[in-house]
């Protein structure tokens, strides 16, 4: 058995074989090939005869490994973040990533990343995208907000029909009228694009699969769980079966606070941030109004904002919910209105 590790770049990859010999490892190949020569990656992995392949998880991995697993024994992805090996030595080259990768895979050590499925990827694609246009028509409105403040005329209804006839009768700068003009032209194209993005999400929501409907019926039980919400916790969490616990989904989702353990000492940090900002985000969100409009949650909050004060209660919050959540998903059970009334 040959084991290739490979180090994927957006131009190039290199690859290093390695091979066990009397229980050593022994490099018996390297090879450097442009990515856009896919015939010839095709072709070189297809002459190595039986062999593994190992490459971390980057952003742009899935054409490599589906160019390479029909012809390899086994196609691995690694984790970035897990292989502190690489992260962390000194002499960082292509060849070297390649080379460690290939040894990990020959020792079966290799911390592997979750690869999800074509369904889970489109669903991630369509809801990273209407994220970002959410973003952009935030942004856009904080801009024109801006704009107003300058000349101390700013109202809470901007963006109704009442304020948009506010903006026009507000005397700006021939400057300033232009980049309104712009702004409010942008934030058109940005909301009709978000509606198209809203459509393709629910025709997508229509052709899902069984399991899927279940879970988005057990999604949509929770109070202040809405379509936005179901399409980020879906996505981004994949199969939520691959988790075995909720402090896992937890470290998922970056919610898990760190430690740092020195001379018998531990010492509690800040929530790790890493994983799913978007999942993140939207647990935080979901926190937010529960507190605001649950009398259960809301009393959770209150007894932890006495206590570690208000950031660090809405993250906890966030943090409970998101295991409510797994939990009811794993269970398929609804969430029940008469726990929130207790």
């Amino acid at each position: 058995m040959k084991y290739v590790g490979v180090d994927l770049h957006k131009q190039t990859i290199s690859a290093c074989v390695v091979m066990k010999e009397c229980g050593r490892k022994k490099v018996a190949a390297r090879k450097r090939l442009e990515c856009r020569d896919e015939a010839g990656i095709a072709a070189w992995f297809g002459e190595l005869g039986k062999h593994e392949v190992v490459v971390e998880a980057t952003a742009s991995y899935e054409w490599f490994v589906k160019l390479v697993e029909p012809l390899a024994h086994r196609v691995l992805l690694a984790h970035p973040k897990k292989l502190r090996v690489i992260a962390e030595s000194k002499r960082k080259t292509d060849k070297l990533d390649a080379q460690v990768l290939a040894e990990f895979l020959a020792d079966d050590a290799i911390p592997l990343a979750y690869r999800p499925g074509p369904r889970v990827r489109e669903h991630r694609t369509l809801v990273r995208y209407r994220h970002y246009l959410q973003r952009r028509i935030t942004s856009v409105k904080n801009k024109l907000r801006h704009v107003l403040a300058k000349y101390n005329a700013d109202v809470r209804h901007l963006f109704t029909s009442e304020g948009r006839e506010h903006l026009a009768s507000v005397k700006l700068s021939p400057c300033d009228r232009f980049v309104a003009d712009e702004l409010q032209a942008e934030l058109r194209q940005h909301q009709k694009r978000q509606a198209k993005a809203n459509r393709q999400l629910r025709q997508f929501a229509a052709k899902a699969p069984l399991a899927e409907q279940e879970a988005r019926a057990v999604l949509d039980s929770i109070p202040n769980v809405g379509p936005v919400t179901s399409d980020v916790v879906l996505a981004e969490l994949g199969d939520w079966r691959r988790f075995r616990s909720q402090a896992d989904v937890a470290s998922y989702a970056g919610l898990a606070p760190g430690f740092r353990e020195s001379a018998g000492k531990t010492k509690q940090l800040g929530i790790t941030k890493e994983g799913s900002r978007l999942l993140r985000w939207a647990m935080i969100e979901l926190a937010w109004r529960m507190v605001r409009t649950s009398r259960k949650w809301g009393r959770h909050y209150t007894r932890l904002e006495a206590r570690i004060g208000a950031k660090k209660a809405i993250v906890a919050i966030a943090r409970r919910l998101l295991g409510v959540i797994f939990s009811l998903l794993r269970s398929g059970q609804k969430y029940a209105l008469a726990l929130e009334a207790a």
